[in-house]
Parts: structure tokens; sequence; C-alpha cells
């Protein structure tokens, strides 16, 4: 049921879901063919422009805040809603970090000539018109609106409710940036309205005006998108990320890492939630690891195993292993060597990102190569999935899907591809 809070009465959704599908596309055809330095200079403008309006983007930013802790909203959702001065310079970074890099959109990615004389390149070209639907991230409007805008791309954001007036002030700042830049300010449009209905036209009946709908959040977005959608998806499960702690792993390292992964930021996907222990290496690392996860404030919910190593455990549920806790909350569960550790992930991972921390190549090499998720690491934390880490600049999410993109989801992943052949008058016998 829709509260009234969320629907506006008065607004006409398919008339104002038409218009924006329209804007969208005229602007993704001027956009197509957009000169690169042009391009770049809206989004350094863009930057400029989140810092000199970071005092207005602040107090939007507040009012949500206050309306997110009115509703009880949990801690790792007021955590990935709240901007200040430095996420707000980090935001604005981004924007600067995507417009140094090279430009996806006419780079040949394969050239040949063939016996006949025909010459033909495979050339990058920008998807079209993206819908993004995405939890309240504010961060994520501007990640999201700079990275289409790069990849030639016009895009359609639509961001949480409680996060609606962070997110309009932020798109404020690209579309001013645009337009000052001489390019269309359609080509980054925000929905105007928290009513739901918006976002169920935009998947079923925009079919005409919309290329693709990128969904980031969790499990059930995802899956009502999924459902809902008429477009093709480009779907970011739910951060379901595991750390497999093997017999040879060095105990000190394996500390920092699980510390990490669980705790630098807890509300983010690549959070780890469950940890896994080698029952041959139990006597030298289960106990600490335990322990320096409590005492570093983390509730720890184990099988009998990793109860009697540490009486502060509570028990683990079968739920347990199948949860994305986005919360100081970790299950901890022993298994038998690497073999135990791909079952486990197999049967409740949802293929985002899982780590395997040892000094045995082979054991590492096994895990890299079986475990199905779209990142494995050897020895480093789940939080460098990221596509800022990875040196993309930024990504709209991290796809666990395995058609056209998988895993962070940046420039090159935003583009398609077509074939441009030249000939010299040949003709097929």
């Amino acid at each position: 049921m829709q509260s009234a809070e969320h629907r506006d009465e008065s607004l006409d959704i398919p008339r104002v879901m038409d218009q924006l599908g329209r804007s969208a596309r005229a602007a993704a055809a001027r956009l197509a063919n957009a000169a690169a330095e042009q391009k770049n200079a809206a989004l350094n403008l863009a930057a400029g422009r989140l810092r000199e309006r970071a005092p207005f983007i602040l107090a939007a930013n507040a009012s949500d805040r206050a309306e997110a802790e009115s509703r009880n909203q949990s801690a790792a959702l007021l955590d990935r809603l709240s901007l200040n001065e430095d996420r707000i310079e980090g935001m604005a970074r981004s924007l600067e970090a995507i417009a140094a890099f090279p430009d996806p959109v006419g780079r040949v990615t394969e050239e040949r000539t063939r016996p006949n004389g025909l010459v033909i390149q495979r050339v990058n070209v920008p998807l079209g018109v993206i819908g993004i639907i995405y939890e309240s991230r504010p961060n994520v409007t501007s990640d999201a609106g700079a990275l289409c805008l790069k990849s030639g791309n016009a895009v359609i954001l639509r961001g949480g409710s409680v996060g609606f007036r962070s997110s309009q002030a932020v798109q404020d700042c690209m579309a001013a940036a645009l337009a000052e830049t001489g390019l269309p300010g359609e080509a980054i449009q925000s929905v105007p309205t928290r009513d739901r209905a918006a976002v169920r036209y935009l998947l079923g009946q925009m079919t005409d005006t919309i290329d693709v709908v990128v969904p980031r959040g969790g499990r059930s977005l995802i899956e009502a998108v999924q459902r809902d959608a008429r477009v093709p998806v480009i779907g970011h499960l739910e951060g379901l990320c595991h750390v497999y702690v093997d017999k040879d792993a060095d105990p000190s390292m394996a500390r920092e890492i699980v510390l990490n992964a669980k705790l630098r930021r807890t509300g983010i996907c690549g959070a780890a939630e469950t940890l896994l222990v080698d029952r041959a290496g139990t006597e030298r690392l289960l106990a600490p690891l335990v322990g320096a996860l409590i005492d570093a404030g983390c509730e720890v919910r184990g099988d009998a195993a990793v109860r009697e190593a540490d009486a502060r455990v509570l028990p683990a549920t079968e739920t347990d292993w199948a949860t994305e806790y986005l919360d100081a909350i970790l299950s901890v569960r022993v298994v038998d060597g690497v073999d135990g550790a791909i079952e486990h992930i197999a049967r409740y991972g949802s293929g985002h990102t899982d780590a395997v921390i040892t000094a045995d190549s082979g054991v590492a090499e096994r895990f890299l190569r079986e475990v199905d998720s779209a990142i494995v690491l050897h020895n480093a934390s789940t939080q460098f999935a990221d596509g800022g880490e990875f040196g993309m600049g930024a990504e709209i999410g991290i796809s666990t899907g395995r058609i056209h993109a998988r895993g962070p989801v940046g420039l090159e992943q935003l583009t398609s591809y077509k074939y441009r052949v030249r000939g010299a008058g040949q003709v097929r016998p």
C-alpha cells in the first residue's frame, strides 16, 4: 500500500515519465557524438558546483536524515545516506577522476582485414538511455550521472525515497554543469516524485525510451526490478561476501584483513558477512579472530565449534548463513578446508565478492578458480570490491550477472559496440 507521504496525487505519472523519456532520448542522441573535451569540461564544472553548493546539499541531507531517523531507519541506511564536507569532496574528486579517464566512446577494440579487402572494426558505442534505481545513497547520484555522461549515455535517476532531497540537490549540480558547457541538461535527470508508481511505469511502460535498467540495492529491490522490468537489466545483487581463512594463513594478516573486511564500513555491499575458518587451523586461528572481532564491537554468531572457542558467541541459525547484515554482525563457521569453503559459498553466496587468506599458493589458485563470484581475492579485504579501487574512477555498482557486465560497472561496461566495415566496391559472390 502506498503511503500518503510518498504519493503526489497531483502528478500525472505517465505524462511526466514519458516526457523524461523523450528528453533523455534526445539528449542521448547528442551525447553519443559529443567531443570528449566537452564532456570532460562538464564533469570538472560539476565537481566545482558540488563544492560551491555544499552548504545547500548538506542542508537537504540534514532534512533527509531527520526524516530517516523519525522512521527508525537502520544504522546502515543512515550511514549510506549521510553526507558531510569530506564525502562531498570525495564525490567532487570522483567526478574529476572520471573526467581524466580516456573516453571509451569510439574506441576501436578490434580490427581485421578480410581476404577480400574489407576492413572490419569493432567500436565502442553508448548504450543509449539508462534508468538507474538505487537506495538512499546520494553519492550514487553523482557517480552514476558522471559515468553515464562520460560514456555518452543519458540517464534517468531514481534514488531512495528517504534520500530524495539530497539526490535532487546533487542532480541539480550535474544538470547545471551540462547546460553551462553546451550539453543538454536533460542528459542527467531525476524522477521528480517519491511515488513508487513512477518506478513501475519506468520499468514496464518506457520500452521505447529506456534501453537498460541498472538497480543498485538490496535483494528485495533487485528482485522487484527483475520481476517488473520489460527492458534489459544489469543486476546488482546483495553482497553476501565471505572470507575464508585457510590453515596456512598468517595469523596477523588474517586478523587485519578480517577486521577490515567486516568493520571498515559495515553498510557497503563489499563488507564481509560470513567468516569461514579451516578446521585444521582452528587451534591457532579461530579464538584470536573471534576475540578480536568481539573486542572491536562486532556481534559474532557461530556454529558449535565457534561457540566453544569464545563463550560470547551467539548461536548461528540456518538463516544467518544467507543474511546480508550490513551491520556489525558476522556469521562464523568452521569448514573442512578449501573444499568446505567452496561448498559453503556455492550454497549461500550471492556471487558478489569472496576472499581467501592463505600462504598456500595452491589453495589460493583453487579458490580463485572455483569460487564463481564476480570478484575473488587472495590475501586482501573484500572491501576492495569497488570501481574506484579497481582504477575505474567510480562505478554504478557491482554486477553479479553473467551477461554484458560482471563485477564493477564503470565506463567500459556502460558501452556496447558496433561494427564499422570499410570497402572499395566489394560485392558478395
